[in-house]
């Protein structure tokens, strides 16, 4: 009995002057589970009351009760000397000025993707899209694409597996709207596309927006029209515009679409190697060797065709020196615009 108490004197004392000393939450809380968790010493002192003879119960029942009693009041008694302690170290100063949060903003190629739908929204047309990984059919044989096109060759395009790549135009888009929807169509397709190109100027993933118009009685006159609207809507009220002949397999005639310097106006200088123009886009009336792949033969309809490069686009209208720059994530850079 007496070697009992004299244990459970012993332990209270380790417990007092470890709840004493705790300068931590921490430490405070690793002596509490050492003497009075639930394998705590104290705690398992009481358990061996039971284990005594019956005559010995009641004074060492008491005693543990005493010595647990006195120990979880030194126990509370330290975690308010702590928190106390805690309370008065330097908290938040309102008076300080607040960190503000950086707030993200629009990408570069979005906002100029997104300003040009925007426009051909205006100008009556509807915004589609279509996958990226496409089949041959549409990228290639659907827009009238010779079976030795060099295009088409491995070096050249970006194939996945077999007859599948990543589309090299979202031409694809309007084939695919052609085939669920008659005339009229007035369309915008906007989105990423693939291409073996890595300079200065040209990006292997890279961004257009293209339009289709098939309806009744369009003209080349047609095409000019919309081009210069959204050239002046895009750029500035002045912008002037001229096409230039040229061949693409899916639109006859086609032509290339320049603008005036936005440089020197179409003084020349040496963005436009002192031309006074720089080429903007591809266009043309389109062939309508295409509409036997859509059903559309007997419609009798006409349409035209375009396709620009957003990444050209933005680089033109805020003065990019080196596409590369759109894709760096450098933010001294992309938080300019």
């Amino acid at each position: 009995m007496s070697g009992l108490l004299g244990k459970i004197d012993a332990i209270l004392a380790a417990a007092l002057a470890a709840f004493g000393e705790a300068s931590e939450v921490k430490a405070l809380e690793e002596a509490r589970v050492k003497y009075l968790g639930v394998k705590g010493q104290l705690t398992e002192q009481s358990r061996t009351v039971g284990s005594l003879p019956p005559a010995e119960r009641p004074a060492a029942g008491q005693a543990v009760n005493l010595a647990l009693k006195e120990a979880k009041a030194a126990h509370q008694a330290a975690a308010a000397r702590l928190e106390r302690a805690n309370s008065q170290k330097p908290g938040l100063d309102v008076t300080l000025p607040g960190r503000r949060r950086a707030l993200g903003r629009q990408h570069l190629i979005s906002r100029t993707m997104d300003e040009i739908c925007e426009i051909f929204e205006r100008l009556g047309f509807s915004v589609v899209e279509g996958p990226e990984v496409e089949t041959d059919y549409y990228n290639f044989e659907a827009l009238n694409f010779p079976a030795d096109h060099p295009s088409r060759d491995m070096q050249e395009s970006l194939f996945v597996g077999e007859g599948l790549l990543l589309r090299t135009h979202t031409s694809p888009v309007q084939i695919r709207t052609m085939e669920k929807r008659k005339p009229p169509v007035w369309i915008v397709a906007p989105g990423k596309t693939y291409r073996r190109d890595d300079d200065i100027t040209h990006s292997p993933m890279f961004h257009q927006v293209e339009g289709l118009v098939v309806d009744q009685g369009i003209t080349m006159a047609d095409l000019k029209g919309v081009l210069s609207a959204f050239a002046t809507a895009f750029f500035s009220p002045d912008t002037a515009i001229r096409l230039r002949p040229s061949f693409f397999p899916f639109t006859e005639p086609s032509a290339e679409v320049d603008i005036a310097c936005v440089l020197c106006g179409g003084r020349g200088c040496r963005l436009c190697k002192g031309s006074g123009w720089l080429e903007l886009l591809g266009s043309g009336m389109v062939d309508p060797a295409l509409y036997k792949y859509v059903g559309y033969e007997g419609e009798g309809v006409t349409g035209f065709a375009f396709g620009l490069g957003v990444d050209r686009a933005a680089m033109l209208k805020y003065g990019l020196s080196n596409i590369r720059h759109l894709y760096e994530g450098d933010l001294r850079f992309l938080e300019q615009f």
